[in-house]
């Protein structure tokens, strides 16, 4: 029996035994990237530091993901859609909050655009036809949405919803919306720069480390070897 027979029971296993400090465990089956197109629309932005924040399941992929992309200098686990006083994961986590487990990306637009950074996204970070769901975690805090904070981006993050849609690249709809901006919220210590700090955890190690070698094979020009810490 090849070891990878061996192992996936063992990960499962792991994963299904993990604690309530984690995102949700009990996988049903791998995700997979796709072969997300290149902008049509590129970005526009001024040179300097921007930021964009990206929601799309479980924060600790996602972080790391883009943690791993040249150009981006930060990105910081937290919570966006609802209001200052459930902003803790254990009610987050309730999924009645509003909030979306979200990511706020910092990166320097000479070096990556918006465009490449929504392209990145859907090519191995999210899955855009899951609603209210990515992979194992099921609730509305686990939606993927795409949160503008600027005129620019909006723009572009409208034409890629509508180029992506053109495309057919998935056999379902897209589900992923375009959110308002309200106020982010950082997640808890613990959560930040999680990957990096725990990379054989089960649930790293089965859903998000897959992820970092997409994004290394799909995108060898964005890829940075150096987690950008927070």
């Amino acid at each position: 029996m090849r070891p990878g027979a061996v192992l996936r029971p063992v990960i499962l296993a792991l994963v299904a035994l993990l604690s309530a400090t984690a995102c949700q465990p009990a996988p049903a089956a791998t995700e997979t990237t796709a072969d997300a197109p290149a902008a049509m629309q590129r970005a526009a932005e001024p040179a300097g530091l921007h930021q964009a924040i990206f929601a799309g399941g479980c924060f600790w992929g996602i972080e790391g993901v883009f943690s791993h992309v040249a150009g981006v200098t930060s990105a910081v686990s937290g919570y966006h859609g609802g209001d200052a006083t459930t902003a803790q994961y254990e009610r987050v986590s309730d999924g009645d909050t509003g909030h979306a487990e979200a990511v706020l990306v910092t990166y320097d637009s000479a070096r990556v655009r918006y465009d490449q950074l929504l392209q990145v996204f859907f090519a191995v970070g999210a899955d855009p036809t899951e609603l209210n769901r990515q992979g194992p975690d099921v609730g509305s805090q686990y939606r993927s949405a795409l949160v503008p904070m600027n005129d620019e981006q909006r723009r572009v993050a409208t034409a890629y919803l509508a180029q992506l849609a053109r495309a057919h690249v998935w056999n379902k709809p897209i589900v992923t919306r375009i959110e308002p901006l309200k106020r982010f919220y950082p997640a808890e210590k613990y959560h930040q720069d999680f990957m990096l700090r725990n990379p054989s955890h089960p649930y790293i190690a089965y859903w998000d480390a897959p992820k970092l070698e997409a994004l290394r094979q799909r995108f060898p020009g964005l890829w940075s070897a150096t987690f950008a810490r927070n």
